[in-house]
């Protein structure tokens, strides 16, 4: 049963920090994004367009701004539902730990997301029947708000260059504006020119790379390269329903 609750965030609540540390993540990550060798034309496309959101946090090993991070997820589902058109992303940038390697920001990272999606299933929110709730599944998304999202990554020790930046960072990615681009033929155009920018930058592909549907995207949100062996930490009590 879904819990009454208010989900929309009050204007000051989404003010987690000063807005000059605000200020300083929104350029830090457009600068970013805005160099000419980075290789996702999605986000570039996202930021011209002004669909790129940057939420500015505490830090990626702390619980602080969990619920505010958790309501934001299901204001951008939302919105998106009323307004599907073009690509967005929820960029959500933590002024530390700095000082970590792949692994541990990997083990946070799976932290944070699973108190989102504890927070997602406690209010009554179905798991997005379009995707798998299980982490092993080759068709696994997480689901907030309704709505399917995958992660990508960013920290400043990334072994991929594409995934290195000052602070830790988790982008969300709506699940669904990526099916309608291959609905529009879009998609395998855009994938392909990610891919190519992406090995100019690196000198080599991504081994970590799979479509939807081949592979569980689960190893691929933190950027760490984990073998066959590895297993993903998160679960979600929605896992048997969805």
């Amino acid at each position: 049963m879904r819990h009454d609750r208010s989900t929309k965030p009050r204007e000051q609540e989404i003010m987690l920090i000063d807005q000059q540390t605000q200020a300083g993540a929104e350029k830090a990550l457009f600068d970013t994004i805005g160099n000419a060798a980075f290789p996702c034309v999605g986000a570039k496309s996202a930021m011209a367009r002004g669909t790129l959101k940057v939420l500015a946090c505490h830090s990626l090993d702390s619980s602080w701004d969990d619920l505010i991070i958790h309501r934001a997820l299901m204001d951008w589902a939302s919105d998106y539902r009323a307004d599907p058109g073009g690509l967005r992303s929820l960029a959500v940038t933590f002024e530390g730990p700095a000082n970590i390697d792949e692994a541990r920001f990997e083990a946070l990272m799976w932290e944070r997301i699973q108190s989102f999606a504890d927070k997602d299933a406690w209010l009554g929110h179905p798991y997005d029947h379009r995707v798998s709730a299980d982490p092993a599944d080759p068709h696994f998304s997480l689901s907030f708000g309704g709505e399917a999202f995958f992660v990508v990554g960013l920290h400043p020790h990334a072994s991929r260059p594409a995934r290195r930046f000052a602070r830790p960072t988790l982008v969300f990615n709506l699940h669904d504006q990526f099916e309608r681009l291959r609905e529009e033929g879009r998609y395998d155009k855009m994938r392909a020119t990610i891919l190519n920018r992406d090995v100019a930058l690196a000198g080599d592909i991504n081994p970590m790379l799979a479509r939807h549907g081949e592979a569980s995207e689960a190893a691929q949100y933190s950027g760490r390269l984990v073998d066959e062996t590895w297993q993903c930490p998160f679960s979600d009590k929605r896992a048997n329903a969805a």
